[in-house]
């Protein structure tokens, strides 16, 4: 047995990669186990076995140690002095000296050289997978390439090569992705286990580390670092969004990335099986990024609404609204991760009747309101109507496109603007009055049923 498990040493070193004095102490704490369940005639606690590796002969030596004593009292842990000299022909040994009794191995039965197996078998996978997990525990993030070996309960076990292999779990898999035994695979490293149960490497192909890796590989801009990514979000298998920033003012960032005729990108939406991609120029300015990453949406205005809980509102005309929403608010909802920023849409037309309401009320109470308050209106502007004897918002909103494009010599696009957004300050303000006369109708018609009731009961 001790042989079969000498010849063996040099084919385990060299199947996992392991040192050889590490496969040595394994292969001697497995031995030295079985022999004191088979020697205990020798040593009844099993604590003086000893086992050492005869690296001249290739062969495991087994022992017994014990002391030489007067008197043998506990012949398992001790022997005479006559005894001693008997066994080793040595007539130097003196009381109280400690030595290694030779065992034959050869006594090591069927079950004892079984449970060294798998003692031996067991301390081996323990080295084998605290080699792998040291090995890779810093490579978290980084791509590997694989082979699609099988499937188990909807994980996807990846051959890494050399023996060694991945799981791609099923949580970490891209739905609209099929996969085939035997296919190539690229994947990217999210976490390393040390569980003896199971792949220790687990592996994705949703996140967005692998997004940033094939923009490494492909864009030799971002592998010099003259281009960095500063963030990147996906909705795997659909869409994504990557921000990238020039460290150089004369390399454009998101033309480096897209490439000529848009090589660069088009080769990861390959790899990434047709998911789209959107390549954002990124700013440390919230509002610009922002606008930026609600691409390919064309932004009208970003406000700040609450900068300590980052809460903004970005503004679009009617004709952008669906695109920067996107699909099921997919848009909106990457671009929100990619800035950090909480992004509330609103519609340009929205923005138009709430100040025409706010100005509405104003007219409705008597205050006067600035023509130049009005949309389209500048001060310059504003002053010419005035020469012409137009100093507020109604008699604006009465006048005809014709006369305004003369007055102010605008275009007939603008002239209408402009008088579109003066008639809906006029109708507001009008819409506030009739609410008032309704209001005040009502509390009368109230007042007078009261009064005739009262007059009812006095009678």
């Amino acid at each position: 047995m001790t042989s079969t498990i000498g010849q063996n040493i040099e084919a385990l070193c060299s199947e996992h990669g392991l040192d050889r004095n590490l496969i040595i102490e394994a292969m001697k704490d497995a031995v030295k186990a079985a022999a004191r369940k088979q020697f205990k005639n020798y040593d009844k606690t099993g604590e003086g076995i000893e086992v050492e590796w005869n690296e001249d002969e290739g062969i495991v030596e087994i022992s017994a140690q014990k002391t030489v004593v007067r008197e043998v009292e506990n012949s398992s842990v001790e022997l005479s002095l006559d005894e001693a000299v008997e066994l080793t022909g040595d007539d130097e040994i003196e009381l109280g000296d400690v030595l290694l009794i030779p065992l034959p191995t050869e006594e090591l039965g069927r079950i004892a050289a079984q449970t060294a197996k798998q003692i031996l078998v067991q301390k081996v996978r323990e080295a084998v997978r605290e080699k792998i997990y040291d090995e890779y525990i810093d490579r978290k993030g980084e791509l590997i390439n694989g082979m699609v070996k099988r499937f188990e309960r909807g994980d996807m076990i990846v051959d890494l090569g050399n023996n060694l292999e991945a799981v791609l779990p099923k949580k970490e898999q891209v739905r609209s992705e099929n996969w085939s035994q035997g296919e190539r695979i690229r994947i990217v490293i999210v976490d390393v286990s040390k569980d003896l149960k199971g792949q220790q490497i687990i592996c994705s192909r949703t996140s967005s580390e692998l997004l940033k890796r094939l923009f490494e590989m492909e864009v030799p801009e971002i592998y010099d670092d003259t281009v960095v990514i500063k963030s990147a979000v996906r909705e795997p298998g659909d869409r994504a969004k990557i921000a990238v920033t020039s460290n150089e003012k004369d390399v454009d960032p998101v033309g480096a990335c897209v490439g000529m005729k848009g090589s660069r990108v088009q080769s990861i939406i390959k790899e990434l099986r047709g998911e789209k991609i959107d390549i954002i120029e990124w700013s440390e300015e919230p509002s610009v990024f922002a606008a930026n990453a609600l691409s390919p949406a064309k932004v009208s205005q970003v406000r700040i609404v609450d900068i300590n809980r980052r809460v903004m509102e970005v503004i679009v005309t009617e004709d952008q609204l669906s695109l920067a929403i996107g699909k099921k608010g997919q848009n909106v909802r990457l671009a929100t991760r990619l800035v950090g920023w909480d992004i509330n849409i609103i519609s340009e037309d929205v923005i138009k009747k709430e100040i025409a309401q706010q100005m509405g009320k104003m007219i409705a109470s008597g205050e006067a309101v600035p023509l130049s308050n009005l949309e389209g209106v500048s001060a310059a502007q504003a002053d010419d109507l005035k020469v012409k004897g137009i100093e507020d918002v109604q008699t604006l909103a009465n006048m005809t496109v014709d006369d305004l494009v003369d007055i102010l010599d605008v275009s007939l696009d603008v002239a209408e603007k402009i008088l579109a957004s003066a008639k809906a300050v006029v109708e507001a303000s009008s819409g506030d009055t009739d609410e008032e006369s309704d209001e005040a109708a009502a509390v009368e018609e109230e007042t007078a049923e009261e009064t005739a009731e009262e007059t009812a009961n006095e009678k």
